[in-house]
């Protein structure tokens, strides 16, 4: 069979059984699509790795923890022969081939009479390759397959029928790097027929767009010139109501400190439908980047994550900053550069020592980006001798220099 052409087919094994012999790490690989394809899968296996153990307890396979038995591939629709044991693969595939089943083996795959392509997913597209007996070559072809189709590189004429009339989608672009988009969001972002962008979100996206599609700049910069919210949100409305696919495209997650709930109410007061796509939180991407985490064992045990937007004791501010003076864990604070002494200073007077350590991180996840190291007491004039302003994150509590210890 190895110099043979395999006949590439879909198979529709939603609730039908399928039999997996073997519970190591190429069952781990296999296992996720077969339950996504609705299979009633079987695992029959003295022992399995522990996200497939993980599967089996959440009841999405069914775990027999023993070896293999002829007749076990009775009634199955399937079967795949995935142990490192050469003579039980042998002997699942002359099982199969006796019960007219068809067959994968993992470790032989021409002796099987099935193979498993390399396989992903785009926008409810499956791309599945096979190269007569050469993975890599198959793997390869399949990623720059995918890559094409989400860059919109590669045409999907399907795009074109699904795209709603008059819709919005809601896309978080992530911390700022083109490339921690998600790719639902670069996706719909190929589809637009007009972009109306936030000054954070990820600007080399737009080079990316046919010449057809209108940007609009809704840049929102701190203490300058800004785009009202209700011009924003008329933008949203009336360009959909026109028929165009509309993407307001904004930085990090668009729930988190981004006003998106409030334009996806505008758009729902109008009628108009609209697709949200969750992105990459600054508070947390920009920290990682600069060997923070936000979280670590030992060290912290809750993350606040607080708008800078108003200064404390202002008669607008939402926030306790006596309580958050008592917190011992980390506080991530957004917009907060102009006014980091304010804020230093009310953490301190409730409890914070002046030694906490600070990491302030500006342009994160960009070439651009700067980080400052300090302490509570001394951050303020810290991040002014380092020239740090807007963008920034700033990082307070232990795990600000949990990195930086010896």
């Amino acid at each position: 069979m190895a110099d043979e052409q395999h006949y590439l087919v879909g198979l529709d094994l939603a609730g039908r059984r399928v039999v997996v012999i073997g519970g190591g790490t190429v069952a781990q690989r296999r296992l996720p699509r077969l339950t996504s394809a609705g299979a009633v899968v079987e695992l029959i296996s003295p022992e399995t790795t522990p996200s497939v153990s993980a599967m089996a307890d959440a009841g999405e396979v069914t775990w027999h923890r023993r070896g293999y038995r002829d007749g076990d591939l009775d009634g199955a629709w399937y079967a795949l022969a995935l142990t490192d044991d050469p003579e039980v693969n042998a002997a699942v595939c002359a099982e199969a081939e006796r019960s007219r089943v068809f067959c994968v083996r993992a470790d032989a795959g021409p002796e099987g009479s099935a193979v498993t392509p390399a396989s992903g997913g785009h926008d409810g597209l499956l791309v599945g390759v096979l190269s007569g007996g050469n993975p890599r070559r198959s793997a390869a072809v399949r990623d720059n397959l995918l890559d094409g189709l989400r860059a919109g590189t590669v045409a999907d004429p399907g795009d074109d029928v699904e795209t709603e009339p008059g819709g919005v989608a809601l896309v978080g672009g992530g911390p700022g790097d083109p490339e921690l988009i998600t790719v639902r969001g670069r996706r719909l972002l190929a589809r637009a027929d007009v972009v109306v962008v936030d000054r954070l979100a990820p600007r080399e996206l737009l080079d990316e767009l046919a010449p057809h599609v209108e940007v609009i700049d809704a840049a929102k910069i701190p203490y300058g010139r800004a785009a009202s919210q209700d011009v924003i949100n008329r933008a949203l409305v009336d360009n959909a109501k026109a028929g165009r696919f509309v993407v307001r495209l904004k930085g990090g997650d668009p729930y988190v400190f981004g006003r998106g709930y409030e334009e996806v109410l505008a758009c729902a007061e109008a009628g108009v439908p609209v697709t949200v796509v969750p992105g990459i939180t600054s508070a947390f991407a920009v920290p990682a980047v600069a060997d923070v985490p936000v979280t670590h064992r030992g060290v912290a045990h809750e993350v606040v994550v607080v708008s800078g937007h108003v200064p404390p004791g202002h008669e607008k501010s939402l926030v306790d900053w006596d309580a958050l003076g008592r917190l011992t864990g980390t506080i991530v604070l957004m917009m907060g550069v102009e006014r980091i002494e304010l804020f230093a200073n009310a953490l301190m007077e409730a409890g914070r020592p002046a030694d906490t350590p600070v990491a302030m991180i500006q342009d994160g996840t960009m070439r651009t980006q700067k980080v400052v190291r300090s302490t509570l007491k001394e951050i303020a004039a810290d991040a002014a001798a380092a020239g740090i302003a807007p963008p920034a994150v700033t990082v307070i509590g232990p795990v600000a220099d949990v990195g930086q210890r010896a």
